[in-house]
């Protein structure tokens, strides 16, 4: 992170925006991983922004949905051959990547695959307005259903690095082949669809050898699901680490000749305990409800948007109630921050709330009416903590 470690202990209260660990955009984050992974691989006007990665002929990225670092730090039993992979993360730094604000999976598959920050590629939340219609669009299920190449318009890295001659492929679970979230974020040479992560991992290695330079991507979501479901730590979860670091060992020992092997995360994730104290419901709050025409985001990661002429009263609302758990921003101050990037393009702008509000103490800001499953969820991310935001880039080379 940007910020000495020191700095976690010492918040100034209430909480200031400025004391908020913006991610590391264009030197360390998930951004900056398949363009300097490109670069690498001769694709044109591709930047090696981590600049630890040395290039290799073959590349693939195993992005395993809500593996955060400190989670695996935190298990060595259960994932006894990642663990053993933790001094060669970030070209053998044994240091992490930071996912990107918000560090959730829409956001940060946008991120991994067009190498742009959220506020260019325009994915910013999980939950996010659409100037054009008003309404709240969910980017993950995308829903209401809106045109994809409309609101991403960048081609992806795949795609690019397929026009300049890579063999690319996606190897996932045959389910996201036609989503739009796929097209906006991971379309581009091949996709081959396979529901075991058996034969995935077989079935990347074999696309790594089919060229001479190759581009691969596959994916495991299990640990994310279970994760929410029951909470880190739990049996459940440990037993998807189990499974998610033996198919890592399965696709490190097929690797064909000159591949470099990269493991990584969308997000990390914390547990909030089931009391109002760490849950504060947003649908039985008055005072954070007034003057709120919409409320996007999620627990840990909100995007307000007040009705017109009421985003100062709501701001300073907020502030007042969760200032000293949340960083709370405007609009403005949070792109100033650079929460969501160096640039904000034009048609992303009216996506972002009025006010951001990204938690730093283990609470969330539920919604139990509007959101029931969402704020049943025991394990939760979205913010800028490192268990949210630090992500592992955990390299093997053949």
């Amino acid at each position: 992170m940007a910020q000495p470690e020191t700095a976690w202990d010492s918040h100034p209260e209430p909480l200031t925006v400025a004391s908020a660990p913006a991610p590391e955009y264009g030197s360390g984050s998930l951004a900056d991983l398949l363009p300097t992974l490109a670069a690498g691989l001769g694709v044109p006007d591709m930047n090696a922004a981590i600049t630890e990665l040395a290039p290799a002929d073959r590349n693939c990225v195993f992005l395993i949905d809500g593996l955060g670092w400190e989670q695996l730090k935190a298990h060595p039993e259960d994932a006894p051959f990642m663990t053993s992979l933790l001094a060669t993360s970030r070209g053998g730094t044994g240091r992490p990547l930071t996912a990107g604000y918000p560090a959730t999976t829409a956001t940060s598959l946008a991120s991994v695959g067009t190498g742009l920050p959220p506020g260019a590629h325009g994915l910013p939340g999980y939950t996010v307005r659409n100037p054009d219609t008003g309404e709240l669009m969910n980017q993950l299920r995308w829903q209401p259903w809106t045109q994809p190449g409309a609101w991403q318009p960048y081609p992806t890295v795949f795609q690019l690095a397929h026009e300049a001659g890579v063999h690319a492929a996606q190897v996932s679970s045959p389910t996201f082949q036609n989503t739009p979230l796929t097209r906006v974020a991971l379309s581009g040479g091949t996709f081959l669809g396979r529901l075991t992560g058996e034969d995935r991992m077989d079935l990347a290695a074999e696309q790594l050898a089919a060229g001479d330079r190759s581009l691969v991507y596959t994916y495991f979501a299990e640990v994310d699901g279970a994760g929410h479901r029951f909470g880190v730590d739990s049996d459940t979860w440990r037993g998807q680490l189990m499974y998610a670091d033996r198919l890592v060992q399965r696709l490190a020992e097929q690797l064909p000749p000159r591949t470099a092997l990269y493991v990584t995360a969308d997000h990390g994730m914390i547990d909030v305990p089931f009391d109002e104290q760490h849950r504060i419901d947003f649908d039985e709050d008055w005072e954070l409800s007034a003057g709120v025409a919409l409320l996007g985001g999620e627990g840990r990661a909100r995007h307000v948007y007040a009705v017109p002429g009421a985003a100062n009263d709501v701001l300073t609302c907020w502030r007042e109630v969760l200032g000293e758990q949340f960083w709370v921003a405007s609009r403005d101050e949070a792109i100033a921050a650079g929460w969501f990037g160096p640039r904000i393009d034009e048609r992303v702008y009216g996506r972002i709330g009025d006010v951001v509000a990204a938690a730093r103490d283990d609470v969330l800001l539920i919604a139990s009416e509007r959101e029931p499953k969402e704020s049943a969820m025991v394990g939760n991310h979205g913010s800028m903590t490192p268990a949210e935001q630090l992500v592992p880039l955990l390299e093997v080379r053949s």
